[in-house]
C-alpha cells in the first residue's frame, strides 16, 4: 500500500510511525508533514486544506489509502471529494464532521440520541446570553460554536468571567466565523477522559481510555491549550467504563448520523466527564486526538494499515482491534508563551539521545530543518515525547528521564503529567 496522511503535527507523526509497522505499507507521504516526518518518510509540500491539490497528488501517486489527521480539511468536505474521485480516504465525509465542525449540532444531536450531557442553550446575541448566565447562575460554560484547535471554551467560575467571554466571542468576534454562535451549558465536575473509537458506519471498536492535559502549566493552571500531555489506559475508567461510553454516547450518536442518510466512517472521539451521578459527553471530534494518539498508538497491537482498510471497505467486523496490556505517557515540549504568542526557529538539542532510549518515541509536532540543516522549532507544541511500560510508574519515569535529555531555548513542559493516575 502507498500510504498519504495528512496534517503536520505530532498526531500525524504517531499515525506515520505505526502505519509504518504493517507489512502492507510500503511507502509513506505525509502532506505537509514536519522535520521528524520527513527524516522517516517522504513530506510533501501541500496544506491540509488544500483539497484539490490533495486529490491531484493522490491521483498522480496513485495513493491507495489517504489518512486524514486534523478537523479543518474533514469539516471542510475533504472525504466527500475524494470520494466523489474515486479516491480511497479515512474519515468522516463533511456532514457528519459537523459533529466537531459545529457545537450546537452536536448538542441538538446528543439530545434527539438521548446522550447524557449537560443542560444547554444555544445564543448569537450576546445581550440573551447575558441573561441566561444571570438566570441560571455560575460556574458555566461558554463554548465557541465552530472548531478552533481546543481553545474556545471558558469556564467561567462568575458572572463577569462569563460576560467577558460571551463578549469575547459575540461582539469583539476573537475567533471569527467560529464564534458567531455561542453554546452555554451547564458546568460538569468530575475526572476528563478521552474515548475514542474507529467506525465504519455500522461498527464500532473503541480504543483505550485516555487522559488529556489541557492547562500549559502544573496542577491545572493557566490557560487552555491544545494539549499538554497525555496517559493510557486510565485507571478510574476501566472497561466498565469504555463500554458505558460506547453504548449511551457513541453508538447512539453513529446510529442518530446513519439516520439521516449518511453513514459515520472514520474515527470518533467522545470527551467524557466522569460525574458523580456517571458518565456526561462534553463534546466529539471527528478525527483522532492530539496528543491522545501519541499513546495510543504504541500500545495498538493490531495492523493500523488493516484496521482503516477495513474502515473504509465497511469490513471492521472482521479486523481485531487489540492493544497491549501496558501503559504509556506522553509529554508535550513546548516553546514559551504558548498557548500566547511565541518564537519558532529555536534549535532542539539531544532528540537522538532520546530517540535511542529503549521503549521511547519522539514524536515531532511544530519541527522543520533550517539552512543549516538543524532541527528547530516551528510551533507552540513542538515534541511530543511518549514511552511505554510494563507499568505506569515505569513508563512515566521513562518518559521524564527522556524529557530531560531534549532542550531548546524557551522550552518548557508539564512535570505532572499522569500524577492524577
Amino acid at each position: 500500500m502507498k500510504v498519504l496522511v495528512i496534517g503536520g503535527g505530532g498526531r500525524e507523526h504517531a499515525l506515520c510511525w505505526k502505519l509504518a509497522q504493517s507489512p502492507r505499507v510500503h511507502k509513506i507521504y505525509c502532506a505537509p508533514g514536519n522535520a521528524g516526518i520527513g527524516a522517516v518518510y517522504e513530506n510533501v509540500p501541500i496544506a491540509v486544506d488544500d483539497i484539490e491539490a490533495l486529490c491531484l497528488f493522490a491521483e498522480q501517486q496513485k495513493i491507495d489509502l489517504t489518512v486524514v489527521g486534523p478537523e479543518k480539511p474533514l469539516i471542510a468536505g475533504i472525504v466527500d471529494a475524494f470520494e466523489a474521485r474515486g479516491l480511497r480516504i479515512f474519515g468522516p465525509s463533511a456532514e457528519p464532521a459537523r459533529l466537531e465542525g459545529s457545537k450546537a449540532f452536536a448538542k441538538r444531536l446528543m439530545a434527539r440520541a438521548g446522550i447524557p450531557t449537560a443542560p444547554f442553550e444555544v445564543f448569537t446575541d450576546a445581550v440573551a446570553a447575558r441573561a441566561y448566565v444571570r438566570a441560571v447562575g455560575t460556574p458555566i460554560v461558554i463554548k465557541a460554536d465552530g472548531a478552533v484547535a481546543g481553545k474556545g471554551v471558558v469556564v467561567a467560575q462568575t458572572y463577569d468571567e462569563a460576560s467577558a467571554a460571551i463578549g469575547a466571542m459575540l461582539e469583539q468576534k476573537i475567533f471569527g466565523a467560529a464564534g458567531t454562535t455561542i453554546v452555554i451549558e451547564g458546568c460538569l465536575t468530575g475526572e476528563e477522559v478521552s474515548v475514542m473509537a474507529f467506525v465504519d458506519g455500522d461498527t464500532v471498536k473503541p480504543m483505550l481510555g485516555v487522559q488529556d492535559h489541557k492547562r500549559a502549566f502544573d496542577h491545572d493552571a493557566g490557560p487552555n491549550t491544545g494539549g499538554m500531555g497525555a496517559y493510557a489506559p486510565v485507571p478510574f475508567a476501566p472497561q466498565s467504563v469504555i463500554d458505558a461510553v460506547v453504548n449511551t454516547m457513541i453508538r447512539p450518536a453513529v446510529e442518530a448520523i446513519r439516520g439521516t442518510g449518511i453513514p459515520y466512517r472514520g474515527v470518533i472521539y467522545a470527551g467524557v466527564m466522569l460525574t458523580p451521578t456517571g458518565p456526561q459527553c462534553l463534546e466529539f471530534n471527528c478525527r483522532f486526538g492530539d496528543p491522545e494518539t501519541q499513546v495510543v498508538m504504541p500500545l495498538l497491537t493490531s495492523d493500523l494499515a488493516e484496521i482503516l482498510d477495513a474502515v473504509a471497505d465497511v469490513e471492521l467486523d472482521k479486523i481485531p482491534v487489540t492493544f497491549a496490556d501496558r501503559s504509556a505517557v506522553c509529554v508535550v515540549m513546548a516553546s514559551g508563551g504558548y498557548p500566547g504568542p511565541y518564537a519558532t526557529g529555536k534549535p532542539i538539542k539531544g532528540l537522538d539521545a532520546a530517540g535511542n532510549m529503549d521503549a521511547v518515541a519522539v514524536f515531532h509536532a511544530g519541527t522543520k530543518r533550517n539552512d543549516a540543516n538543524e532541527t528547530v522549532s516551528d510551533g507552540g507544541r513542538v515534541l511530543g515525547i511518549t514511552a511505554t511500560g510494563e507499568s505506569f510508574d515505569e513508563a512515566r519515569a521513562r518518559v521524564y528521564a527522556a524529557v530531560q535529555k531534549v532542550s531548546f531555548e524557551g522550552g518548557f513542559y508539564r512535570s505532572d503529567i499522569g500524577a492524577k493516575a
